[in-house]
């Protein structure tokens, strides 16, 4: 067996292939961390999602490439050899069951000589006081990092009994092992690969990123009207409010959107341009509607308001006001939206006494859900 002490080993990640992997896990870190970045800024939720996912693709990747290396390392049979504590001291806090411990140690190899070793292993906190300065213990450590230490905590009867018959001498401090650095090199690559990941992304989505710092993009083609029209009685008008960012509808006295067609003509009022008939939101009370339409190149489940059951929904309105125990139902509230997956309507009832209750719909207007007032 042989085992080189005294002699500062060279660095572990010099070799080509540690280079290159370590510029291309740097260089992950460094994309993924732009990629977050470019994805809040651009309000982009897949490149945000993209930007975690590709960190764990890549060391699932990475995983699998290294077992075969941890493979064979784990088939070699590790040394065990007696050695005697130098000095000890805890790192960690006694209320834990197991307390963290550093130790210097000699280690006395059977067919090698002594050499000096710092490690760290974990000790229960019943055992703490078995570990003392001079007390000769038993470590195992692979022949080819003999800085990776560690103590045998249930050695064979034949290993205690050595152990209880052995005395060992101190070595010289010059024969201490450390586990080698990592090099220079390694840390210049890690910096590189990182500026070079984070500049691929950048560069990739630089035309993106300089449209909205100026704040060139393009405006909505939904322009801002409003409107007043007559309605069947002389007294009652209905004004209609379109944005860039929603649209509203207000009828007049005397009409309500629970009267036949109402509603559909309203939405179709709203949707005739701009938006494609796609919206985030639709809410409607007895007299008002308002449909929040959807941003540029939003990423929020959006659902055609024209293809609603409206003629469901004043079934829908009365079953939540005489089957949902509200007392004195005077106002009710229709909200719609995609926001869970599919479209979802919810009626929402309130009393004269404050109570609420509410149901909710598919898009085909079948009930799926009440909530009922408590109590």
């Amino acid at each position: 067996m042989m085992i080189t002490t005294g002699v500062q080993p060279p660095p572990t990640h010099n070799n080509p292939v540690a280079l290159v992997r370590g510029f291309l896990t740097s260089g992950v870190c460094g994309a993924a961390m732009a990629l977050f970045a470019v994805g809040c800024i651009l309000e982009d939720v897949p490149l945000i999602i993209g930007s975690m996912v590709l960190p764990v693709v890549y060391g699932v990747l990475n995983l699998l490439a290294g077992m075969p290396k941890r493979a064979r390392e784990a088939a070699v049979v590790p040394v065990t050899s007696l050695a005697v504590i130098e000095s000890l001291h805890a790192t960690g806090s006694e209320l834990s069951a197991n307390v963290p411990i550093d130790f210097d140690l000699t280690v006395a190899p059977d067919d090698a000589p002594a050499f000096r070793v710092l490690m760290s292993d974990h000790i229960n906190l019943v055992d703490v006081p078995d570990h003392r300065p001079r007390d000769i213990v038993i470590v195992e450590f692979p022949l080819a990092r003999p800085w990776k230490a560690k103590l045998v905590k249930k050695p064979t009867l034949e290993w205690q009994r050595r152990a209880a018959e052995a005395v060992l001498d101190s070595a010289p401090e010059s024969t201490a092992l450390r586990e080698p650095p990592e090099g220079r090199a390694y840390g210049v690559t890690l910096v590189v690969g990182v500026l070079v990941g984070a500049a691929l992304v950048l560069a990739s989505f630089r035309m993106d990123l300089t449209d909205t710092f100026n704040g060139s993009e393009p405006e909505p083609t939904r322009p801002t009207v409003t409107s007043s029209t007559s309605t069947s009685t002389s007294t009652s008008t209905t004004r209609t409010v379109v944005t860039s960012g929603s649209g509203t509808v207000i009828l007049g006295a005397g009409q309500s959107f629970l009267d036949k067609g109402e509603l559909r003509q309203a939405v179709k009022s709203l949707t005739k341009s701009g938006n494609k008939g796609q919206a985030l939101t639709l809410v409607v009370q007895d007299s008002m509607l308002s449909l929040v339409l959807p941003p540029t190149n939003t990423q929020i489940p959006l659902f055609d308001p024209n293809s609603l059951p409206y003629e469901r929904i004043p079934t829908l309105v009365k079953e939540a006001r005489t089957t949902l125990g509200v007392h004195s139902p005077n106002t009710w509230q229709l909200t719609a939206d995609r926001l869970t997956g599919t479209t979802t309507l919810r009626v929402t009832v309130t009393g004269a006494n404050g109570d609420t209750a509410s149901l909710e719909a598919n898009a085909k207007g079948k009930v799926t859900g009440r909530s009922p007032v408590q109590g």
